[in-house]
């Protein structure tokens, strides 16, 4: 496609023809002759037409007739423009008549062409450039002013209103965008105004307009593209708005979770925003089914090279829909403990107790094995293990851990904490001590203050935390009598050691002193653990349901009835009175009573209470 400095030759839609364009106008058509194309013909007219142009002489252009044939040529020079044949005509014209149209054309072109390169033409022409250029910097700097003044000026109305700084920020975001929009606009049409001045830069409006794309036996210039370009940019933000307000007006109310209504409103924007291209494209003559067509060829292509980045994208919208995982949960993947700290369209963030980010991809979190302590019930055991040595007495250990799992603020009262003797190590007793919290992301700091108040409690109760140690006992009297007669032959008083323990002498003093202490210790610690030892629940049971136990009826509560039935502060009066524990610790023998399925709350919605609750014996059920 040959391009001229001040004329082209571009295609028209008819491939046998093609115009004529000088200084940005088109002059006519001509078509193929002989052996030379339309094209070629119409750039040896240009050539001939711009030579002409550029003379200093007023030209005159005239019809020369020899035979059949019509040319059009320079009166002063005689130089041959281009002959009119009969593939040129237009239909309804003879030669005659089209050479007369077209040597008007050409004479009002190139007078006109002679006059605007002029050096009077040419100084005016500046003149004006300037000015309207100082005019758009002008407009273009109060343009500027108002966008200040009007985002100072917007942001601080109602700034502390909630309810309407959605409405705000859209007002100052149109509004922003309105005023650049007619900067770009006053810039534009000067610069359309000014170039259409000068025949050197008249010919890019004629390139704005001719065809550059063909799609579907349709052309489309490059001015039509950027409008499409630039309508498709409004519908994306007029999309936008719309969803931010069902957003935050719409789906506020009537769904809760923050996951979900940005996925809601991203699928919502997505559906608009096709709606609005495809009926855009449509009245732009753009058909939808080729271009799906393409699309989809293309998606598969990518699809190859995007395939993680799709499916990371899939994973990310079905964790938001199942939600197994929500901001603030504590997980751990593989060997990565932390608290999801965001959900994106690709990956999650995690923050680990470190205060370190890590980036994972969403579809880790659902190919993996997850554990989340947050997931519907934040509530959460904690397993401390414990060895003791095979020396100590199963009723001060059980003492001991108990009364420190009852220090710490953040143990649950109920469900209540257990002990439980786990196995027979080769230097240890090994227990484990349960106890339940409520907070999962406190776990690792209540383990380690469990742990220092453990500690404090075995010592405090002299239980001994063994370590591996092998122990060598004899029972020889041989040996027995050999170390008295090695203590006497060293002169020692026998009778200040202690007695030694033979055949003839099995009772040994030493032993009694321990017995004793060990005996004087069991009745000092009198604690509501050690009672619960003494205590047969079947029998307690029995004597709650026997003639002297329990009130057991049916009572009405509102408009419910609730048969054989007790309530709870009279069944801790008769504890206290019959038992003798107080009413902590009968509130906790009611809550053990409930943990082993003997009661329940009738409504199984409260632990055992002492208020005005109504339970029942699950055998009555």
């Amino acid at each position: 496609m040959p391009v001229l400095v001040q004329g082209q030759v571009i295609n028209s839609n008819n491939s046998n023809k093609a115009p004529v364009v000088l200084d940005g106008q088109v002059l006519f058509n001509v078509a193929d002759f002989g052996d030379f194309s339309a094209e070629e013909r119409a750039e040896t007219i240009n050539q001939a037409l711009i030579k002409t142009m550029k003379s200093p002489e007023v030209i005159t252009i005239d019809l020369v007739q020899t035979g059949e044939q019509i040319t059009i040529q320079n009166t002063n020079t005689q130089q041959h423009l281009l002959t009119v044949t009969q593939a040129d005509l237009e239909s309804g014209t003879n030669p005659l008549h089209q050479a007369l149209l077209w040597k008007n054309n050409i004479q009002s072109v190139v007078t006109q062409g002679q006059k605007e390169r002029s050096r009077t033409y040419q100084s005016k022409v500046l003149l004006i450039t300037l000015m309207v250029t100082l005019i758009a910097i002008a407009i273009h700097f109060f343009l500027q002013f108002l966008r200040r003044l009007s985002f100072h000026y917007l942001a601080k109305i109602d700034s502390k209103n909630t309810k309407s700084s959605l409405w705000h920020q859209l007002i100052i975001q149109w509004s922003q965008l309105c005023l650049l929009s007619l900067q770009l606009g006053i810039w534009l049409y000067a610069l359309i105004y000014t170039t259409n001045l000068f025949p050197q830069t008249r010919s890019w409006h004629y390139w704005l307009n001719s065809p550059l794309l063909n799609f579907d036996t349709k052309s489309y210039s490059a001015l039509e593209i950027l409008l499409l370009c630039g309508w498709t940019v409004a519908i994306w933000f007029v999309v936008r708005t719309i969803t931010n307000l069902l957003k935050h007006y719409l789906l506020k109310k009537t769904i809760t979770e923050p996951a979900i209504r940005d996925v809601i409103a991203i699928s919502l924007q997505c559906i608009f925003t096709a709606l609005g291209l495809i009926i855009l494209w449509q009245s732009w003559g753009i058909d939808v089914g080729a271009l799906a067509l393409t699309a989809s060829v293309l998606g598969v292509g990518i699809g190859f090279g995007l395939q993680n980045i799709a499916n990371n994208f899939i994973s990310g919208l079905i964790l938001t829909l199942e939600r197994p995982i929500k901001v603030g949960d504590l997980i751990k993947v593989n060997d990565l403990i932390g608290t999801v700290r965001n959900i994106g369209s690709r990956s999650t963030e995690i923050l680990t107790q470190d205060h370190i980010a890590i980036i994972i991809p969403n579809s880790q979190l659902l190919d993996n094995q997850l554990l989340n302590w947050n997931h519907r019930d934040s509530h959460s055991r904690l397993r401390i293990p414990i060895g003791v040595s095979y020396n100590s007495d199963l009723r001060k250990v059980r003492a001991a851990l108990l009364s420190a799992a009852k220090k710490h603020p953040d143990i649950l009262r109920a469900p209540r904490p257990q002990i439980f003797f786990q196995k027979f190590n080769h230097s240890s007793l090994d227990f484990e001590l349960l106890v339940w919290i409520r907070d999962p992301k406190k776990q690792f700091r209540i383990t380690s203050d469990l742990n220092y108040l453990i500690m404090a409690s075995l010592r405090r109760y002299e239980i001994e935390i063994p370590f591996p140690q092998t122990d060598v006992n004899f029972n020889s009297p041989r040996l027995e009598q050999l170390l008295i007669s090695w203590f006497s032959y060293q002169g020692m008083n026998l009778d200040l050691l202690p007695e030694i323990t033979t055949p003839e002498n099995p009772k040994n003093p030493v032993d009694n002193y321990h017995k004793f202490i060990n005996n004087k210790t069991a009745l000092l610690l009198s604690t509501f653990e050690e009672k619960l030892t003494e205590i047969d629940l079947d029998q307690l049971v029995a004597e709650m349901r026997g003639e002297d136990g329990l009130n057991i009826t049916g009572r009405r509560y509102h408009l419910s009835y609730y048969p054989s039935c007790f309530i709870g502060s009279e069944a801790i009066d008769w504890i206290v009175k019959q038992q003798g524990f107080t009413r902590e610790e009968a509130i906790e023998l009611g809550q053990i009573l409930i943990e082993r399925g003997i009661i329940h709350h009738v409504t199984d919605e409260h632990p055992f209470q002492d208020s005005y609750l109504f339970y029942r014996f699950c055998i009555d059920d």
